[in-house]
């Protein structure tokens, strides 16, 4: 199975982070490209997107401040099977692209992406108090994976929370000036 790129850059408004990318992302070089996956729709719906993207528009969404890379690399069918070591090897990794790009806002698509990253077991949803990295917003979303069986608009509102808190902050700026 093929890696897939990370979708990345300096400054960008978030970074999501998966937990590793699915056969489906592998075979066709693409961020929440399983059918199954509602990374999509709840961009759309949490006020991200002014649309419903494709996964083929991952390089797209780089224009609108959205960046894209994974807590391990190696594409599997779940996230069960990805090891120890490899999560461990992939923390290190993440924390030098965090600090090296220097994102306002990471975004964890899942509570074990955060847990694995940060050390933490018992979390809230949302903003994390505590950063691991200071001066970089953390927030814990759960993961959009079709086995995760939380309804959509419970995930999208849990987004949505992001995309407030990410307004408010570029308001009070502006109003600054």
């Amino acid at each position: 199975m093929e890696y897939i790129l990370d979708r990345i850059r300096e400054n960008l408004e978030v970074l999501f982070v998966g937990f590793n990318p699915s056969v489906r992302s592998s075979e066709v070089g693409h961020h929440f490209a399983n059918p199954s996956n509602r990374f999509w729709t709840v961009m759309y719906e949490a006020g991200f997107t002014p649309r419903k993207y494709k996964p083929e528009e991952d390089d797209a969404m780089l224009d609108l401040g959205y960046g894209f890379t994974n807590i391990a690399a190696r594409p599997t069918r779940t996230a069960a099977e990805v090891t120890k070591e490899e999560y461990e090897e992939g923390r290190e990794i993440l924390r030098a692209k965090i600090l090296r790009y220097r994102p306002k806002a990471v975004c964890f698509v899942g509570k074990g992406v955060y847990q694995i990253y940060s050390g933490r077991r018992i979390l809230p949803w949302g903003i994390q108090a505590d950063p691991v990295i200071p001066g970089i917003m953390e927030f814990v979303a759960p993961s959009t994976s079709g086995l995760v069986r939380m309804r959509l608009d419970e995930m999208a509102a849990i987004f949505r929370q992001l995309r407030e808190l990410l307004d408010a902050e570029k308001a009070f700026k502006n109003q600054a000036r």
